[in-house]
């Protein structure tokens, strides 16, 4: 039995359930459901996807504008019912719909076998065990059926399980669910934390490897972006005639699906007025009931006509571009990168547009200072790019060395850090954290070496015959503020020399000797006012 069911299923000819829009007549014989507003409503759900490009769109779409799909009963009744996301995507998913056969889209499993249930588990298109195209009417073909499989799972959410790149979201990532680990080959994910960062931290989380690679986005987006813009500027796009189409078919069919449930509902409301006239009147129960649901008919029919009527009052018309404005439209390559830049378009549109062109992007970090980009083109072109990106310290860059050695010589030559910063940014060196040469990275290194290209207070010094604060703190090994301290409260007496403004003691055995007798606690005053020590 078994084998003669799998024989008819690979002939295409086992009787199996059929959904919504497809019906069985005596000679086994499938055809489209006759009832129009079921074709009708099964055609703008596949049409409206198709634009929207997503599931939950065209829920939205439908409960936006009060429309109900066609659904089966328990005893395989029509009846039409608020759309749910979990109905679209059966409809959306269910190859019966481009008039293939399939048998085989699930399979049982059952982890613990002593389990009595068994799970069941979805099956890909590759995995069906039978399928034979051309069996039943169909309502879209199988290769815009292939194409909305594709989008579903593009969609899909698990994008960093799945390989899928997810929908467009509000977050600051650019390529969000397009990047991939040049070392790996596993996606990217991303981390808010501290900045933009893509983290390829796969093997991490299923080995507990160390993380492959992490990535700034800030410095990435912006180069694929301008990649993007260059690949864009050469194309012509019939952007807003193709819109007003899209509108105009798109209302034309929201007024005619509205107007064929205002259809089913009057049939509904003159059925019950004939079947209450048709009742005996003494048969008060039955006549009762009837009537209440003659009036429900009614009140349902004349709310839809007002809700109707309401949303056919008339809006703006869609306005027709003359010659020159569809010309400006068509030149919309060169236009993005103005409208990018000045805050029209929101992150999600930002990647959606970025999607239109960009399959892939597989990023690669040779070196702590540059990422090798490799951008893959719908299509299967490919483009390599060199991003330079921000390193923690100057060590990181390469030629570092080279580049200190220039600043020294050309500090010591009298230049201002300004011209030696302009230079080495010619010559192709940079800041860790910038693409150019900051004066404040030639500074740091400059006073690294103690090279002073003016000497003020807060150089070292020396003078004969005396120590400084700081050089006598260095003899001693204890903190300037200890000696600070003394001299403000009174235990070290000594005034500012005139000249050089500067606490300075003499240079002599003794005064080392009395420090660190009052370091001791032996004695309790030191006197250098006067050019000598007082015990």
């Amino acid at each position: 039995m078994t084998a003669g069911l799998l024989n008819k299923a690979k002939r295409g000819e086992l009787v199996l359930t059929l959904p919504v829009g497809l019906v069985r007549d005596a000679l086994d014989r499938v055809h489209k459901d006759p009832n129009q507003e079921i074709q009708d409503r099964l055609d703008l759900i596949f049409t409206t996807f198709l634009r929207l490009r997503s599931a939950s769109k065209v829920l939205g779409f439908l409960n936006a504008h009060d429309l109900g799909i066609p659904r089966r009963d328990r005893f395989g009744d029509i009846i039409w019912k608020k759309p749910t996301g979990a109905a679209i995507l059966q409809i959306l998913k269910n190859p019966a719909y481009a008039g293939a056969f399939v048998y085989g889209r699930t399979r049982a499993v059952r982890k613990d076998p002593t389990s009595p249930r068994a799970r069941q588990v979805r099956l890909s298109v590759e995995e069906w065990k039978f399928r034979v195209n051309d069996v039943y009417p169909a309502y879209i073909s199988w290769e815009v059926f292939e194409r909305i499989q594709a989008m579903l799972l593009d969609n899909y959410a698990e994008y960093d399980r799945n390989k899928t790149r997810g929908v467009p979201r509000p977050g600051a990532a650019l390529l969000h669910g397009m990047v991939y680990c040049g070392e790996c080959g596993h996606k990217l994910v991303v981390q808010y934390k501290g900045g933009t960062r893509y983290l390829c931290n796969f093997l991490r989380q299923k080995y507990r490897a160390p993380v492959c690679q992490h990535i700034p986005g800030d410095a990435v987006d912006p180069s694929i972006v301008e990649a993007f813009f260059q690949a864009l500027s050469p194309i012509e796009l019939d952007v807003y005639s193709r819109a007003v189409a899209a509108k105009q078919e798109t209302i034309d069919q929201v007024s005619h699906a509205h107007h064929q449930h205002l259809e089913r509902l009057q049939y509904e409301a003159q059925l019950s007025e004939r079947q209450f006239l048709r009742v005996d009147p003494d048969n008060r129960l039955v006549a009762a009931a009837l009537e209440t649901r003659w009036n429900d008919a009614l009140t349902a029919f004349k709310r839809a006509e007002e809700a109707v009527a309401h949303s056919q009052e008339p809006s703006r018309p869609l306005i027709l571009l003359s010659q020159e404005l569809q010309t400006a439209f068509k030149a919309i390559g060169q236009h993005l990168p103005t409208l990018w830049r000045q805050g029209f378009l929101s992150k999600p549109q930002k990647k959606a547009l970025l999607r239109c062109l960009i399959d892939k992007v597989i990023l690669q970090r040779p070196t702590p200072e540059w990422v090798q980009a490799r951008i893959v083109w719908r299509g299967g072109e490919t483009s390599t790019l060199a991003i330079p990106v921000p390193v923690g310290s100057l060590k990181d860059l390469a030629g570092a060395d080279r580049m200190e050695r220039i600043v020294l010589e050309r500090s010591a030559q009298g230049i201002t850090d300004e011209v030696i910063a302009s230079e080495l940014t010619a010559q192709g060196y940079r800041s860790p954290m910038h693409l150019v040469v900051l004066p404040s990275t030639v500074r740091g290194l400059r006073l690294k070496h103690r090279q002073f290209l003016v000497r003020h207070q807060s150089h070292p010094r020396r003078v004969a015959g005396s120590l400084t604060l700081t050089q006598l703190t260095r003899e001693l090994d204890i903190a300037p503020h200890w000696i600070y301290d003394r001299i403000n409260n009174g235990t070290i007496h000594i005034t500012k020399d005139a000249t050089t403004h500067l606490y300075l003691f003499p240079d002599e055995p003794a005064t080392l000797d009395g420090f660190k007798l009052l370091i001791q606690g032996t004695v309790k005053t030191l006197n250098f006012s006067r050019g000598h020590q007082d015990a």
